[in-house]
């Protein structure tokens, strides 16, 4: 017996008060963890051990094992066999230890250990609560007698603690607990009632003051309001949460504080806390991965602030780079924050939890394959807006021609660019259709003189060339954005069927003012032919008019009106 007496003394020195006061350390664990359940990851792929149960029953070597559980607390494990499951065995234990724990008949308990033919007896008084046969003790790999002597301490300490449980003083206890509990929640719900009432003024005068100026940026296309509506319904949303897990364990606890409901509480707490716990455990052992994440992720911020105040001294003119244009500061900086980003993802993925399982990495496949068939003509357009961008052929502001399109760019995006044509419309042109196309810029000087403006005028044959030539001329002259030096000149274009086209060019450096210069330019060229009586002879003519097409009325400024 001296084995026997060595444990039962270890376990009267490792055995701590089955329901210390109120539980307040195990209890309040239990509320910390539970509100940390609401930003806890789902953590994929936990590993399982052969040592989980199931149920409550486990299985080895094809023989099922139950548990003696009394309000709770298992006991010890009881072996089946094909005759009698362990389920059966271990209820039929249960049952009787309640009944005699419930007897108020047995004052005394005395424990008794009798040697039979199947094993030792256990007996509380005179009543049998379990046998201990040769296969428990094989189970439990300890000599049978010292098996039973554990089960017999464990079945007399329950019988005592069931019975303290409903006592005088017990139920006085309990009555406290509750009322302490329903303490708690009350005060909870009010810190959940004006958390709500001051979070949604704060949320709102947060929001306005942070994204005021993005709506303004935006042009109003996002507002404040529906920002603000989004966070306030998340916001609304965790509290919805908070409120279900506190509300949760309030009835948990107080199910715990009465000795009749006890059963039922530690359902409940083994259902909730239990996947909670291994949740917990699970962010535990990945803490150092997480740690090494936000080192990445940090590092990765102070390079993209590095590189952002060094574009801003690049666009202040502090710092110069040879040929760097001003206006490839910011995509340039765009560029190298993605590459700066992308490259932290990498270095993070690693340490990501559950990375290397096997449904991280289907999702994975799953997001390659997404991106590579949907992707085809978005990087066809962002390469193209690289090149855009960097191949200097147009600026914010100039005055381009692309296709039928005439405008002022007015913003150069990564996917498109944006111009705004002569009659004020915004157009987006694709910047693959950019890259492919003929790209005419009027404001870039290509010479130190402008931009060459020309038109074409047909003439007969019949009239004298230079009288023709001096006239165009003294229509651009006249002309207001034309130069005067260098001179415009006249060229000789075609020798048509009718007459001869004549196209006068002079220079202008107003490129933006091209629709109105060539406006202005068409009406002189009329006026000044209408005063020496040559008649314009574009596009053609079938035959010679008896008299000149030239109108020879002086317009009086009044336009007639229908009586």
């Amino acid at each position: 017996m001296s084995i026997y007496s060595s444990i039962m003394e270890f376990r009267k020195s490792d055995t701590v008060s089955r329901k210390p006061p109120f539980h307040w350390l195990r209890l309040f664990s239990l509320i910390a963890i539970g509100s940390f359940l609401l930003a806890l990851p789902l953590h994929a792929q936990t590993k399982t051990t052969s040592e989980e149960t199931t149920a409550n029953v486990e299985k080895v070597d094809d023989v099922y094992l139950a548990p003696v559980v009394i309000e709770g607390d298992e006991l010890f494990f009881l072996r089946g066999s094909s005759a009698q499951p362990a389920v059966e065995r271990a209820a039929i234990v249960e049952t009787r230890i309640l009944d005699v724990a419930g007897s108020s008949a047995i004052k005394n308990l005395k424990m008794d250990i009798r040697e039979d033919a199947l094993g030792h007896q256990i007996f509380a008084g005179v009543n049998l609560i379990s046998t201990v046969t040769q296969a428990d003790s094989d189970m439990e790999k300890l000599p049978l007698p010292v098996l039973a002597g554990l089960h017999a301490d464990a079945i007399s300490e329950a019988i005592s603690n069931y019975r303290a449980d409903r006592t005088d003083d017990a139920r006085a206890d309990s009555a406290i607990e509750v009322g302490m509990w329903t303490l708690v929640f009350l005060v909870f719900c009010g810190a959940m009632l004006l958390l709500r009432k001051k979070g949604n003024k704060w949320i709102s005068i947060v929001v306005q003051r942070q994204f005021s100026s993005f709506e303004l940026a935006t042009n109003k296309m996002v507002q404040v309001r529906a920002i603000a509506a989004l966070i306030l319904f998340g916001f609304k949303f965790i509290l919805l949460i908070m409120f279900v897990l506190g509300l949760y364990y309030y009835l948990t606890f107080v199910l715990f504080a009465v000795a009749e409901t006890r059963p039922m509480a530690n359902l409940l707490l083994t259902h909730v806390t239990g996947p909670v716990l291994r949740i917990a455990l699970g962010i535990a052992s990945v803490a150092p991965n997480i740690v090494t994440i936000l080192l990445i992720a940090l590092l990765a911020r102070f390079l993209i602030r590095g590189l952002r105040v060094f574009f801003d001294a690049v666009a202040a003119g502090s710092i110069t780079l040879g040929d760097f244009e001003k206006h490839w500061v910011d995509p340039t900086f765009n560029i190298l924050r993605v590459a700066v980003i992308l490259i932290a993802i990498v270095f993070c993925f690693p340490y990501v939890p559950g990375s290397d399982s096997s449904a991280f990495r289907g999702l994975s496949l799953l997001v390659g394959a997404m991106l590579s068939l949907g992707s085809n003509s978005v990087m066809s357009n962002v390469l193209s807006g690289l090149f855009v961008i960097y191949r200097r052929s147009m600026n914010i502001g100039d005055r381009i021609k692309v296709g039928a399109h005439v405008g002022d760019v007015v913003e150069i995006k990564l996917m498109e660019t944006h111009i705004k044509s002569v009659k004020n419309e915004l157009i987006s042109i694709p910047n693959a259709k950019m890259l492919n196309s003929e790209v005419i810029n009027y404001t870039k000087r290509v010479h130190g003189s402008g931009l060459l403006l020309h038109t074409t005028v047909g003439i007969g044959y019949e009239e004298t060339p230079e009288k023709i030539e001096a006239m165009l001329i003294e229509a651009a002259q006249r002309t207001d954005g034309l130069k005067s030096r260098p001179e415009p000149f006249v060229l000789w274009t075609e020798l048509a069927d009718f007459a001869i086209n004549y196209q006068v060019n002079a220079f202008t450096t107003r490129g933006s003012s091209i629709p109105k210069i060539t406006s202005d330019l068409h009406r002189n060229i009329v006026a000044v032919f209408n005063e020496n009586k040559v008649q314009i002879m574009t596009p053609s003519y079938i035959a010679d008019p008896i008299d000149p097409k030239i109108s020879a009325e002086i317009w009086d400024g009044k336009l007639a009106h229908a009586s």
